[in-house]
């Protein structure tokens, strides 16, 4: 009767300590996606320069990479539910829509050239199924 009880105690306290650590890993996880987001959401609805804004494509790119996020035939990165970022800047001069990939695969230094001290507004942010930021629209602001 005595194993019989101590085992059962085990069982609980071994329950208990799975669901505690379930819960710890999963705090831990939306802290981190809180704090990914909040390194995005500062720039909404707020200026910066073309330098800055190819720092965020920058590490758009870098993340895609790193998560292995799936290309389309012409080059462009499929959102997943997970951890894919995109990013979409519309220039004024032509009232054009360009993907982040244009930019990048073109040369971020002729970005740098044309687009360095104009500013842009990032207007638009969108998250997945997990919360966390996946797409962001930056529209062109100054000449």
């Amino acid at each position: 009767m005595k194993k019989i009880l101590i085992f059962i105690l085990s069982l609980v306290i071994i329950a208990i300590s799975l669901i505690a650590v379930k819960y710890i890993n999963y705090k831990s996880d939306q802290s981190k996606i809180k704090e990914n987001n909040l390194e995005y959401e500062t720039y909404l609805n707020k200026q910066i320069l073309g330098t800055e804004l190819t720092t965020f494509i920058n590490k758009a790119v870098d993340n895609n990479k790193k998560y292995q996020v799936q290309k389309d035939e012409q080059g462009f990165y499929i959102q997943n539910d997970t951890n894919s970022i995109e990013i979409e800047i519309k220039i004024t001069d032509n009232d054009t829509l360009y993907k982040m990939e244009t930019f990048y695969n073109g040369g971020m230094t002729n970005f740098i050239d044309y687009y360095n001290s104009i500013y842009f507004e990032c207007t638009k942010i969108e998250y997945n199924k997990a919360g966390k930021v996946n797409y962001l629209l930056f529209e062109q602001k100054s000449n």
